[in-house]
């Protein structure tokens, strides 16, 4: 109960906001004949619409990025919605017996802010982060920074029926590796990702030739999706503790398809992985 009052008051801080800044909300139309299906750029975590006669369901279990809005006749009203990484979007719902749209897809532009207050680069944030040993706002902040510069110093890449498995960037930072990846759909099905898993692999030489990998965990993900749509390009970022490999060893990027056989496995030479940016 307590929690459904925070975010009754954080819908009213947004309202507010929104309202102060002039900032008109997009309408989306419902009835309660047909589900009209919303799909976002990140997962679902939480809801709310303002009015009973307005019902917009998701997974509340698994994370999913879409959710189902049906309405009742009544007054117009309005819906709010966070995505797991915080990102917060506001539309306004009204009832209509005839409808023109039944799916539609948001962007990450369509965001009218962040659930937590944006930290702005500052002396005062950087000692704020010492102080409390948060990697995590850390990790986010810099992944944050490596996509939003669309930097490509390193370019490898494999490709198998559209899907484009690729390496954009690796940067060291703060005793950390960071890999910027970039995944491409150039076909008309969507892909499931089933994983995309990092290992260090091997080769051992003579008589018997063998291959030992040593899978890697990374210590943070940024922007994993779970689906890349069709002609749709994402851009992530595995972070890994600082390593370095010899010449008899190599990387190996594994992406692998759910359901499907567009399986791709990407090699990096130890001559990018022990020269970083």
């Amino acid at each position: 109960m307590k929690t459904y009052i925070l975010f009754l008051a954080f819908v009213f801080a947004v309202g507010k906001a929104s309202a102060q800044a002039i900032k008109t909300l997009d309408t989306i139309y419902a009835n309660d004949q047909k589900n009209v299906a919303l799909f976002f750029p990140e997962p679902i975590r939480q809801g709310i619409t303002g009015s009973d006669n307005f019902v917009f369901t998701y997974n509340r279990e698994k994370e999913q990025y879409f959710g189902l809005l049906q309405a009742k006749p009544g007054k117009e009203s309005n819906l709010l919605v966070v995505n797991r990484n915080g990102s917060v979007f506001s539309y306004i719902v009204k009832y209509r017996k005839q409808l023109d749209r039944l799916n539609y897809f948001i962007p990450k532009s369509k965001s009218i802010g962040n659930e937590k207050p944006i930290i702005v680069d500052s002396t005062d944030a950087i000692k704020r982060e010492k102080s409390i040993g948060n990697k995590t706002f850390h990790y986010n902040k810099f992944c944050s920074y490596l996509i939003d510069r669309k930097q490509r110093i390193v370019r490898i890449k494999r490709r198998n029926e559209g899907i484009v498995l690729s390496v954009e960037n690796l940067v060291f930072d703060k005793e950390e590796l960071y890999f910027v990846i970039q995944i491409e759909n150039k076909s008309t099905l969507d892909y499931d990702l089933n994983f995309l898993n990092l290992s260090v692999e091997t080769r051992k030489k003579g008589k018997k030739k063998s291959l030992q990998r040593l899978y890697q965990e990374p210590i943070f993900k940024y922007n994993l999706p779970s689906k890349i749509a069709e002609n749709e390009t994402v851009r992530l970022v595995y972070v890994f503790p600082k390593f370095s490999i010899s010449n008899g060893r190599r990387v190996v990027l594994e992406l692998n398809e759910k359901n499907g056989e567009r399986n791709l496995k990407l090699k990096i030479s130890h001559k990018f992985i022990n020269n970083p940016n």
